[in-house]
């Protein structure tokens, strides 16, 4: 389809760019060139009642229209006239029927496709997809990648998606030739700004590229090879390539020193002879006139098309709105989904591309030095809230909850997508998970609602420690004095660590001296209350000392519960519980 071997002649050309690349972007379609491809990946796999080959193409909508990606499907009309030999052939008439179609081609008018074939059907169920997700179809007069390429050259729309390598002959300026989904989605994309400047050919150079070898609108120079025909479009140029077709023919393809009945061709040290009659001006007569060339050439230059200012392309132009009711009824019908996984499907990407229009109606305002509060702006921000922070292929995305939309409560979008769209959104975010934090760090209300106050801490643990000390008289495994004639007025403990020891001093100081009976103890060792079971190598024994003149107290806790007494065994334990929520209230 299109000019035999060009896309081999353009691979040099060929840029492979993320998906991403089409987002507020509008598209044209060939829907014909997307069923083909879909219907020959997928036939393989399943019939066509399956209809594997319109879910492959919802999918690729859906893709599309979360990028924010405006589209037009574009369809094929009437067979061209100067097409009908091809068309023929490709119907496998016979050899007869095919001459006889060369012979009077050129009276015949163009020819009305089936609209009851096969295909017809399909392009139909396509269209009706499409308007359902408010995508607009333009239907041509003839060759739909000449309507595309139309409306790129007239810059009604930023590309086409087309497999036809014709459509850089009828104008166009962008063509993506394929669509990959998934993750590391991408596009395959020919510019005419490369063409131009890597190979030096422009639309004329390619129109006689198509001539050489052949299109579908001629069979081209027999016996001529891809890289000869290239070099002899080189060597005249593309301003002066169709001007000298068009006075001379392809006369100027053979070589000056031969003027007699044939030409040759000379590349890469190889001749090639072009069987052609020549006339009494020079002309070459490959089985075609010098008029039939013309006709091609007009073909090309002059497609039948919708121009760009009439009423049909305008009302291709204007958005259409979401049917969400008459989705769920052709998804049902073509796929037999139920409404919710329907839903599932496509009310994500419509809500993201909403967030898109509204951070491409932010981004241009901006551009255009107007600041907006987003309050203010005229259209409502989708995004309600942000709900938290996921990842998903590597890539940092926001779960949000949507305005109404459709039904749809959360999903999940790009963080990027949120920052461009409406950032005082992840500031409120932010901001409520720092005060949440805050508020996790306060002191935890006591079981009477109130706060203990440092008096109030003093006094109980003064008295824990005092029932400890009267409580463990009774043990026989050890034995307790108090020294001090004055109970102590205040406690200083150190509750910073998190399972610190317990430090008990200003006018006493809890501490414990240990003394083993075969090996030397040591002198001072610390207490730890809130270890809920204290570990010793040897029994302990309790006694009172002296130091630096101040009083003592010791305190035995070091023996396993069952060698204490119930009561010193029940105080100790609520003394550890008691300096376990202390040392909460601090944190």
């Amino acid at each position: 389809m299109g000019v035999k071997n060009l896309w081999d002649v353009l691979e040099q050309c060929k840029k492979t760019l993320p998906l991403h690349h089409l987002h507020n972007k509008r598209v044209c379609i060939d829907l014909s060139c997307w069923i083909v491809q879909l219907q020959n990946v997928n036939k393989s796999h399943c019939p066509i009642n399956n209809k594997l080959y319109l879910a492959s193409l919802f999918h690729r909508l859906r893709a599309l229209i979360a990028l924010n990606c405006s589209l037009i499907f574009v369809t094929d009309g009437s067979i061209p006239a100067i097409k009908l030999c091809t068309y023929r052939r490709r119907l496998n008439l016979r050899p007869e029927a095919q001459d006889g179609a060369n012979s009077h081609s050129q009276n015949l008018s163009s020819l009305k496709r089936n609209m009851g074939s096969e295909f017809s059907c399909m392009i139909k169920e396509a269209k009706l997809l499409g308007l359902a997700l408010g995508i607009p179809c333009l239907d041509g007069i003839e060759e739909a990648e000449a309507q595309c390429a139309l409306l790129n050259l007239e810059s009604l729309c930023d590309g086409c998606f087309s497999s036809d390598s014709d459509t850089f002959l009828f104008g166009a300026r962008t063509v993506y030739r394929d669509i990959c989904l998934g993750e590391g989605g991408h596009v395959v994309c020919y510019e005419m700004d490369d063409i131009e400047r890597q190979l030096g050919f422009g639309r004329n150079s390619l129109i006689s590229l198509a001539l050489l070898l052949g299109s579908d609108y001629t069979q081209g120079v027999r016996g001529l090879g891809l890289e000869a025909a290239c070099q002899i479009v080189k060597s005249v140029g593309d301003n002066d390539i169709l001007r000298k077709i068009a006075s001379e023919g392809l006369s100027f393809t053979r070589k000056k020193k031969n003027s007699k009945k044939q030409g040759q061709v000379k590349c890469n040290d190889k001749e090639t002879t072009l069987s052609c009659k020549v006339n009494m001006n020079g002309g070459i007569q490959n089985s075609q006139t010098d008029d039939q060339y013309l006709r091609v050439v007009e073909a090309y230059m002059s497609p039948k098309c919708h121009s760009a200012d009439s009423d049909v392309v305008h009302r291709a132009l204007v958005q259409r709105p979401f049917q969400h009711e008459q989705l769920q009824m052709l998804c049902s019908r073509f796929f037999e989904w139920p409404p919710e996984k329907t839903d599932e499907y496509i009310l994500p990407k419509i809500a993201e591309r909403d967030l898109r229009r509204f951070a491409y109606l932010r981004s241009t305002s901006s551009q255009l030095d107007v600041n907006i509060p987003m309050k203010e702006v005229p259209v409502k921000c989708p995004v309600s809230a942000i709900i938290k922070r996921r990842k998903v292929h590597g890539r940092e995305c926001f779960e949000v909850l949507w305005e109404e939309l459709y039904g749809i409560k959360s999903s999940v979008v790009p963080s990027d997508l949120v920052e461009s769209a409406c950032p005082e959104k992840i500031k409120e975010f932010d901001d409520k998970r720092a005060l949440e934090k805050k508020n996790q760090r306060k002191s935890r209300p006591t079981k009477s609602g109130k706060q203990c106050s440092l008096t109030e801490i003093d006094q109980k643990l003064q008295h824990l420690l005092l029932d400890i000390e009267l409580g463990s008289e009774s043990s026989p495994m050890a034995s307790r004095e108090v020294i001090s004639d004055q109970m102590p007025t205040a406690t200083e403990v150190n509750f910073m660590n998190r399972d610190p020891p317990i430090i008990l001093d200003s006018y006493c100081r809890a501490t414990m001296l240990c003394q083993e009976t075969d090996i030397t103890a040591p002198k001072h060792e610390v207490i730890d209350l809130l270890s809920p079971s204290p570990q010793v190598q040897s029994r302990v024994v309790s006694r009172c000392t002296q130091m630096n003149d101040q009083h003592i107290t010791i305190i035995d806790l070091s023996e396993s519960e069952t060698e204490r007494s119930p009561e010193h065994v029940r105080k100790a334990r609520e003394l550890r519980l008691f300096l376990a929520s202390i040392r909460d209230d601090f944190n």
